[in-house]
């Protein structure tokens, strides 16, 4: 009972800050009272406390951490949240949360609606958790980038026109992209930190299920490579950019969910 509420309260706190972050982008008005950065803050940190708890049966299991797909996404919204609201605190990237938030409620009402049997990994060794927590923290730094992404280009398609509201409520331009290859080049990090750790501390890495991810990560690690080369040395931005984040993060999903996603939900196999 407790994990329903928690999830609920969550689900209900995510949907009302993408509301009043959906509102200021339409009115292109802060809200009455507090700033939205406020809100945003004071509101993310509750829904945050709240989906930890519901997801803390992932680390009560014995004989391991529950790593089944809808925990995973679950966990993994749960650390783009956290960084999303890190990063507003000296960034402008808040708005952002207004495909961020709906998305993370949608996963915590699917696993509540879809139970799943248990996936355990068993973390034995610092090398393991530290290839773990790469992961997801590639992931999400990664998947909130693509997110950046896909508004800029909207934002650039835009400008060329005559600007809506929401085109106007956004940051600059050049911020923007700025920000963009920042969540770029700390993901990146994070992903070759998790390929290193999987290559020595993974036994059999093109086994037992794994060999896709491996490849489609390996995929993405060069997608984000060429990107990062091309801008340093090519000065490569708007459309480019966008086409080499979306192909990276597209390798990189289906590294993570892909055969997962085959695997346990549709053919019921652990």
């Amino acid at each position: 009972m407790n994990t329903l509420v928690f999830a609920s309260i969550s689900i209900f706190l995510y949907l009302l800050i993408a509301y009043f972050i959906a509102r200021s982008l339409v009115t292109g008005k802060r809200p009455t009272g507090w700033p939205l950065k406020n809100i945003f803050i004071s509101i993310t940190l509750l829904a945050v406390v709240f989906h930890g708890m519901f997801l803390s049966d992932i680390y009560s299991l014995e004989e391991g951490i529950n790593f089944s797909f809808f925990n995973t996404a679950a966990l993994v919204m749960l650390i783009m949240v956290i960084l999303l609201a890190l990063t507003a605190l000296t960034k402008p990237i808040e708005k952002l949360g207004v495909f961020i938030f709906p998305l993370a409620s949608g996963i915590l009402l699917l696993k509540l609606l879809f139970p799943e049997k248990v996936h355990v990994i068993k973390t034995v060794s610092w090398g393991m958790d530290a290839h773990i927590m790469a992961s997801i923290l590639a992931y999400s730094l990664l998947n909130i980038a693509a997110v950046q992404a896909v508004l800029l280009a909207v934002q650039e398609r835009q400008l060329r026109r005559h600007p809506n509201r929401l085109i106007r409520a956004l940051p600059p331009l050049q911020t923007m992209e700025t920000l963009l290859f920042q969540l770029i080049a700390t993901g990146f990090f994070a992903l070759t930190i998790s390929l290193l750790t999987g290559f020595l501390f993974l036994h059999d890495i093109f086994g037992q299920h794994l060999a896709h991810k491996t490849v489609f990560s390996i995929l993405a690690w060069v997608a984000f490579a060429i990107l990062l080369v091309g801008r340093m040395r090519y000065g490569w931005r708007g459309k480019a950019a966008v086409r080499w984040t979306l192909t990276g993060f597209i390798s990189l999903m289906l590294a993570y969910f892909g055969t997962r996603l085959v695997l346990e939900l549709i053919l019921d196999k652990t």
